[in-house]
């Protein structure tokens, strides 16, 4: 598979904000060669990153940013990197190459922290566009993209319409809902109560990368927040239950005095593992722009509905959702599909039966692959896509849409 990586320099940038840095850098990865009509846009989902294919051993990360779609991009896959150019671009505000808080404000010398420019969607879609025109690349056969990627997905059509012909939003919704915007706000203040936060300012010497003082257990108790908000109840009893972690497994936390009586429990191993390995790679204050950046997404912003602001994007739409996903319901799932249909978009809205929760669009390439690879061949008219709130009746399963949220029985 051909592989293009680089950053680019976008020059002065203006944030939705009103506020300018004099140099936006975008890091990007390109799949395949380009022939003119072929290229398809990956969005990346909160913490991921422009390496979206093809494991590298230069890359020391691990989770989402490292090869975070592998399942999915590559030759032969679903986004068929012999087929299409696949480029995918780190936003604005992340900490994986493009510019962000944690980057060194020319101005200063020092790293921007919390004077960086507050980042939003439209601002991540912006960006991609002028990366794209440095890349030569005036038309995108698509858009694809996961959670708020999902999103960032929404907004190429929503400013974009003319550069597009297919969207596919997945694993997302117009905007968060109310329990989504809480959970977020709880993972925030888990960071900025940290006494190690000092206000944003804790880099240190941006020439020694081992000074400052990192809020590193408020990064981890946000991840942790996050975690439990993208897997689902079943997926958690199916992995966990109720066991005990190992006799090895040694807490991460300070504990109290009573919890040498109680067992430390698998999932509380899990979590405390995940968290460790994510504030190795990811940067506290970047976390709090991009769960901003989420948080105020609405795609009806500047327009009287949905509707409306879909109504310029004559292209064709696949919304794909998951049924054990509380994160982005099918149900509002169904009403973003809805907007796209009554704007007159050819649209068809494929629902998964999955009980891996949010995070099924990174780990179920066997049911996501097939609708993904047709819409982008045929469109609404793909074989393996449909548009329907059941799964296939040949399937041998029963549907069980869990439209719950965390806290439900």
């Amino acid at each position: 598979m051909e592989v293009e990586r680089d950053t680019v320099s976008l020059g002065e940038f203006e944030f939705e904000c009103g506020r300018s840095i004099p140099e936006l850098e975008v890091a990007y990865e390109a799949y395949g060669e380009f022939t003119g009509d072929d290229a398809v846009l990956v969005c990346h989902a909160l913490t991921g990153s422009a390496h979206v294919a093809g494991h590298r051993e230069d890359v020391d990360r691990t989770d989402q940013a490292r090869a975070w779609w592998d399942d999915f991009v590559g030759p032969g896959k679903a986004i068929d990197t012999r087929e299409y150019y696949v480029l995918c671009a780190n936003v604005p505000g992340s900490c994986y190459g493009t510019t962000g808080p944690a980057s060194v404000d020319p101005e200063t010398g020092e790293p921007y922290g919390t004077d960086f420019p507050a980042v939003t969607v439209t601002d991540w879609t912006e960006a991609q566009r002028r990366l794209l025109d440095e890349l030569g690349v005036p038309h995108l056969h698509a858009v694809v993209g996961g959670s708020v990627g999902g999103m960032n997905v929404l907004e190429w059509a929503k400013r974009h319409p003319d550069h597009v012909e297919r969207v596919i939003p997945t694993a997302a919704a117009a905007r968060l809902d109310t329990q989504c915007l809480a959970l977020d706000a709880i993972a925030r203040r888990a960071i900025t109560t940290d006494d190690d936060w000092q206000g944003g300012d804790y880099y240190g010497d941006p020439d020694d990368p081992d000074s400052g003082t990192h809020p590193d257990d408020g990064l981890a108790l946000a991840r942790q927040i996050g975690h439990v908000m993208y897997l689902s109840k079943a997926s958690m009893e199916r992995k966990f239950g109720r066991r005990a972690a190992g006799r090895d497994a040694a807490r991460s936390f300070p504990a109290d005095p009573a919890a040498g009586f109680f067992p430390y429990r698998d999932v509380e191993s899990y979590l405390d593992y995940q968290a460790e390995k994510f504030v190795e790679r990811f940067d506290a204050n970047s976390y709090l722009y991009l769960t901003r950046a989420m948080d105020n997404y609405d795609l009806s912003a500047g327009f009287d509905s949905d509707e409306d602001a879909l109504a310029a994007f004559d292209g064709e739409a696949l919304v794909l959702s998951f049924t054990a996903d509380w994160h982005f319901t099918p149900a509002r799932a169904e009403g973003l599909a809805d907007a796209f249909r009554e704007s007159g978009v050819e649209t068809a809205h494929h629902v998964v039966d999955s009980d891996h929760g949010h995070d099924a669009f990174l780990v179920d390439p066997e049911s996501v692959g097939p609708p993904l690879a047709d819409f982008l061949a045929d469109g609404v008219g793909g074989k393996a896509v449909s548009d329907t709130d059941e799964p296939p009746e040949d399937d041998g399963r029963s549907f069980a849409p869990v439209h719950t949220s965390l806290f439900s029985d």
